[in-house]
């Protein structure tokens, strides 16, 4: 979220998506955690998701296959166990793929509003669409944390900040695109899977903020549905 003071393509699929199930396991974070030898209530879950062999039971090859993944996306604690937190990122990434690149087959997000970029809470999805015509996306995206829920709805975006920085918490917020009080479309420079999510704002990498900045203008819809989990 930021300063409320001011109010004013073909589509390029499933890049950046899902992260890759093979995880390097050489790399060592710059705070290495201890590597637990429990196995965790997902453990077959996550084996099957991170390419393990499936049988339940944590190896040290395991925990390091875990732990890298955790590392890579931010969650804590991060000795390799299996619990709910990892396996919720990993399922939401199984559920995300599975989408394709027909976002809106449920016909949530409004095709007789011309260009309107769509927001899915539920499985953390954005894209950008033309009537029924997908223009880009879908991308993985970070919502509002529970407290701080993204909210829902139909809105317009009526600022665009490229250069913003929050004045509530003083953090950068590139190519800023407002469209509800302090909520807005912008990049971060942290995982789109990182629990547990956003000040409010919709989170992007920076490549699919610098589009959406492209795309988008002063006076474009924005629908957002769903509900995130854990909120």
């Amino acid at each position: 979220m930021g300063d409320t003071r001011r109010r004013g393509v073909v589509a390029l699929g499933l890049t950046g998506l899902v992260a890759p199930l093979t995880l390097a396991l050489g790399a060592t974070p710059a705070q290495a955690a201890s590597c637990t030898t429990a196995a965790g209530p997902y453990q077959k879950q996550v084996e099957k998701f991170l390419g393990r062999p499936v049988d339940g039971r944590q190896s040290t090859t395991d925990c390091k296959a875990i732990q890298a993944f955790q590392n890579k996306h931010g969650i804590t604690p991060n000795i390799g166990y299996a619990g709910p937190v990892t396996w919720g990122v990993m399922d939401l990434m199984n559920k995300q793929k599975a989408v394709g690149t027909n976002p809106n087959r449920d016909g949530r997000c409004p095709v007789n509003k011309g260009r309107i970029a769509c927001v899915n809470l539920t499985l953390q999805l954005s894209w950008i669409q033309d009537g029924s015509r997908l223009v880009y996306g879908p991308v993985p995206v970070r919502t509002g944390r529970n407290g701080y829920e993204t909210r829902t709805g139909l809105k317009k975006i009526y600022w665009r900040h490229i250069d913003h920085v929050s004045s509530i918490y003083n953090v950068p917020m590139p190519y800023s695109q407002f469209f509800d009080g302090g909520q807005a479309f912008h990049s971060v420079g942290v995982s789109m899977w990182n629990p547990p999510g956003s000040h409010g704002c919709v989170n992007m990498t920076s490549t699919t903020a610098k589009k959406y900045w492209s795309l988008l203008r002063n006076g474009d819809d924005v629908y957002v549905y769903g509900r995130k989990p854990g909120t």
